[in-house]
């Protein structure tokens, strides 16, 4: 058996047990470049892939080139379903399309317009990254999608026009903060509305060699809570820094000469902390999660005590 025969690309190039191996994994993933990728670029990524999974030769393959090609795999391709995802619903696409929403929302947030077009942008933005970035492998109702999307971008709406409404009275500096007390309160409508398919049916569980134990409700919540957690915790730079320096930059004479720099500045400041906050809180959870047997339901943990040497613990993909 040749060398790069025994390299397990079932599991990230680098230890997924360690922060730091995480994190460079996902910046490898979330990448913005990976969105510039070609369809025959990706297919010839695929090809390798699973070619390598089938033990099929491939000449002339270098380890380099494999964990490049499984990579640029990982980047367009969901987990458990296999299939290609939606170009903006990939996490290599995050940077760029938020950057931009982002840095909008937080300069044009003093009208009522403005945060209602901006917020309902974002939030569908969102709904379209957490579908594709779903844990699981089964599809979801076009009924249950719209209710879903219905209820989370009313929830993200309206958590926005409340507050900005709120903080009226308060110094300028405050409302700058407006949209980040709303992108968060509205994630934890937006995940667990967009993926409650998997808070009712549960997401699959399996043993640490990969085989399918069942499908468990518990595992779901912890999986959305992680992925809630991250998400609010890595919009948070992008939109706590700029607010400061942003309200000293409008203090100076070229911004009140020129004030059409406000949204390409807010853009390009939110742009420079994602690239760092997007890869290192995606990395505080593993994405291969795992929880103790004796914290699923009961049913599930029956059901796998009875096993002949049951695990200790399950592992489920907790989503993006």
């Amino acid at each position: 058996m040749s060398q790069i025969s025994k390299i397990d690309i079932e599991h990230p190039r680098y230890d997924q047990g360690t922060f730091i191996g995480r994190a460079k994994h996902f910046f490898i993933t979330t990448n913005p470049l990976n969105v510039l990728a070609t369809e025959a670029q990706l297919d010839h990524a695929q090809d390798i892939v699973e070619k390598y999974r089938r033990k099929e030769e491939i000449p002339g393959l270098t380890e380099d080139q494999l964990w490049k090609a499984k990579q640029l795999y990982d980047s367009a391709f969901h987990p458990d379903t296999h299939e290609k995802m939606l170009l903006i619903g990939r996490m290599s696409a995050q940077v760029p399309m938020n950057m931009t929403i982002t840095g909008c929302m937080m300069t044009f947030y003093k009208t009522t317009p403005a945060v209602v077009f901006w917020q309902w942008f974002n939030q569908t933005f969102n709904a379209v990254v957490n579908y594709t970035n779903r844990s699981g492998d089964h599809p979801i109702p076009l009924k249950h999608l719209g209710m879903s999307y219905a209820l989370a971008t009313t929830g993200a709406v309206g958590t926005a026009l409340t507050i900005n409404n709120m903080v009226k009275k308060f110094p300028p500096l405050i409302g700058r903060f407006v949209p980040f007390t709303a992108v968060a309160a509205a994630n934890c409508i937006n995940i667990p509305s967009m993926r409650s398919r998997e808070l009712m049916n549960g997401i699959p569980v399996f043993d640490e060699n990969g085989n399918r134990l069942g499908e468990s409700k518990m595992a779901a919540r912890s999986a959305i809570f992680q992925v809630v957690v991250s998400r609010i915790l890595m919009a948070t730079p992008g939109m706590m820094i700029p607010p400061f320096i942003m309200n000293q930059m409008d203090k100076k004479s070229f911004m009140k000469r020129m004030p059409w720099l406000n949204a390409p500045v807010q853009v390009l400041l939110v742009g420079f902390f994602l690239v760092f906050a997007t890869p290192l809180c995606c990395a505080l959870f593993p994405q291969k999660s795992s929880l103790a047997v004796s914290h699923l339901e009961t049913e599930v943990r029956e059901k796998i005590q009875a096993m002949p040497n049951p695990p200790e613990r399950v592992y489920f993909n907790k989503g993006l």
